[in-house]
């Protein structure tokens, strides 16, 4: 596990914070790393979605949801962190017409990836106070924001060639809906949100139940096409 310098860690909604990281170690849009800021408790390190790479920095966005996120929600700018990645396979190899969809904290892997795809159109959804908007619409004059509502109804998918979608579950299973509904095989892809361990799918704490069987998260995503993932309920 690498060891990096924190340059900064600001919180910027309830329980949303934006951590920025010292390192050379790169990575691509939908990638993750691990990182671990304490020796034994908790035992697992926190999988963290790249939210955007700037030279020698990286920007991780992530959401206060247990002891591990308290944890790094404590951390101040010269502190010390555990990295190690990047790991997972990212979004797919751009192709046509696409729209980025994400709910809540699920917008984190979608800011790298407009990033590279200044043409996409852009879907924000947010149940309560929205954040980071601006630095979105900053890549894209095409940006739609839904608070408090559905973001996925303002989605018409036979407008788009590939649709990237991270989020809470309900709006994934949401857009599985539609993907069926529109016969749209190998058009809307999910970025997968899973407890993981290893990061490199020897735990197997991160399986997932596909259509064809189970899955890593991890090593086999986080991306999936939605229509091979098995929602739970």
């Amino acid at each position: 596990m690498a060891d990096a310098v924190i340059l900064d860690n600001v919180q910027l909604s309830s329980g949303i914070f934006r951590m920025t990281v010292r390192s050379e170690s790169g990575g691509l849009p939908g990638q993750f790393y691990m990182l671990r800021a304490w020796s034994t408790s908790p035992l697992l390190s926190r999988p963290i979605s790249i939210f955007d790479i700037e030279g020698d920095q990286l920007h991780f966005l992530y959401q206060t949801a247990g002891e591990g996120t308290r944890l790094l929600s404590q951390l101040r700018a010269g502190d010390r962190i555990g990295l190690e990645g990047p790991f997972g396979n990212g979004f797919p190899a751009a192709s046509g017409k696409i729209a980025l969809a994400g709910g809540g904290i699920g917008i984190a892997p979608l800011y790298y990836a407009l990033k590279h795809l200044p043409q996409a159109e852009v879907y924000l959804g947010f149940s309560r106070e929205p954040y980071l908007v601006a630095e979105f619409e900053r890549l894209s004059s095409r940006v739609t924001v839904d608070i408090g509502g559905y973001i996925t109804d303002q989605i018409d998918l036979t407008a788009y060639d590939q649709v990237w979608v991270c989020g809470p579950e309900p709006m994934m299973k949401a857009m599985q809906r539609k993907n069926e509904a529109a016969g749209a095989a190998g058009k809307v892809f999910v970025s997968l949100e899973n407890r993981m361990a290893c990061g490199i799918g020897a735990c197997l704490v991160c399986s997932t139940k596909t259509s064809g069987g189970r899955r890593k998260a991890c090593a086999d995503g986080p991306v999936f096409p939605v229509e091979e993932v098995v929602f739970g309920g």
